[in-house]
């Protein structure tokens, strides 16, 4: 019995000595070690995911155009693939005509207009940012440009790689999400497009492949934003390799601080090249287009981008590739995964 008591005894002033050092208010129990404190639990960082749908080239004209019309519906490109789509927390591809009132584009012609209609497409296909960085939204001149930007706006999708004057066009998109910041920046090369195409200091248009300001650019968004993709709009067209300004202007990029470079013109897949640890997918094809001469135009990459961030490392990619296969002049369907 006496040895039960005493036992008691000894839990009763155990447990009075930790309540006076653990529980007393005021007081920092953690151990000092090397002038240091430190704690007995530490919060594992959390891991946050952001998820990025890329897509290849959108042309809302010529047949595109007609089978909407005949279909009476302007969301008929994207009936197999907006659902997919609207996965993602950012939904990114290349709009390759200006959206403007007008007159009808025939087949073969090399100008492209799409019908402000046409912008309830894209609003249903969950697109949040697209690039005009390239060789046909300058088709219809000044008003071409501006009145996409008013029916983009309108539709609360964001452009990049075009403005009304250069600080426009070299203007980045920042998205937050999640307390993360991801960047667009966009570029068109001279080599595709006639230097009119250029955006100035009084001149819209689009911002160009230039090696010292793409570098400029990127430095400073690189400094208020926590991933930063770069498109481009260059390459030979119906090439199935990246040609060597395409590698340049990639190479330069992540140089610069890009995370990610997206490759858009060459109207066929490109391959994909890791780059000091960054990602460069060179072409993605067609996405809505009429070119249904070939297999080759019509096949095309829908990419699916996991970025995931966690506090102290650097943000780490799966990348996923999706095929798709334009049908009836203007619809692609997703075939299944596909390894690039």
């Amino acid at each position: 019995m006496r040895k039960i008591f005493f036992f008691l005894f000894l839990v009763l002033i155990f447990g009075g000595f930790i309540t006076s050092v653990f529980l007393l208010p005021g007081k920092d129990f953690r151990f000092k070690h090397k002038g240091e404190l430190i704690s007995f639990f530490k919060p594992r960082p959390t891991e946050r995911e952001i998820n990025l749908i890329a897509v290849g080239d959108i042309m809302l004209s010529r047949n595109v155009d007609k089978k909407m019309e005949e279909h009476k519906d302007y969301r008929y490109p994207f009936f197999k693939t907006a659902q997919f789509l609207k996965l993602a927390d950012i939904t990114f591809g290349n709009l390759e005509c200006p959206i403007i009132a007008g007159r009808d584009i025939q087949t073969g012609q090399m100008i492209f207009r799409a019908d402000p209609q046409a912008v309830e497409g894209l609003k249903y296909a969950g697109f949040d940012v697209l690039s005009l960085a390239n060789n046909h939204f300058p088709n219809f001149g000044e008003k071409g440009i501006k009145d996409t930007f008013l029916y983009l706006s309108e539709a609360k999708i964001s452009y990049i790689g075009a403005g009304n004057n250069e600080e426009e066009a070299h203007r980045p998109k920042v998205f937050e999400i999640k307390g993360i910041k991801i960047a667009f920046l966009a570029y068109n090369d001279s080599d595709v497009v006639p230097l009119s195409y250029e955006a100035i200091k009084d001149h819209p248009g689009t911002a160009f492949m230039k090696k010292g300001k793409m570098q400029e650019d990127v430095k400073k968004t690189k400094v208020i934003s926590d991933y930063l993709i770069v498109s481009m709009h260059s390459g030979t067209e119906y090439a199935k390799a990246p040609n060597q300004r395409q590698i340049n202007f990639a190479h330069e990029a992540i140089d610069a601080g890009a995370d990610l470079v997206i490759g858009h013109h060459p109207h066929v897949i490109q391959g994909a090249e890791e780059y000091k640890g960054k990602y460069i997918i060179y072409s993605l094809g067609n996405f809505v287009f009429d070119q249904m001469w070939s297999k080759a135009t019509r096949e095309g990459l829908v990419t699916k981008i996991k970025i995931k961030f966690k506090e102290g490392e650097n943000p780490k990619i799966e990348t996923k590739f999706y095929k798709v296969l334009i049908e009836d002049f203007s619809q692609p369907r997703i075939l299944g995964e596909y390894t690039l």
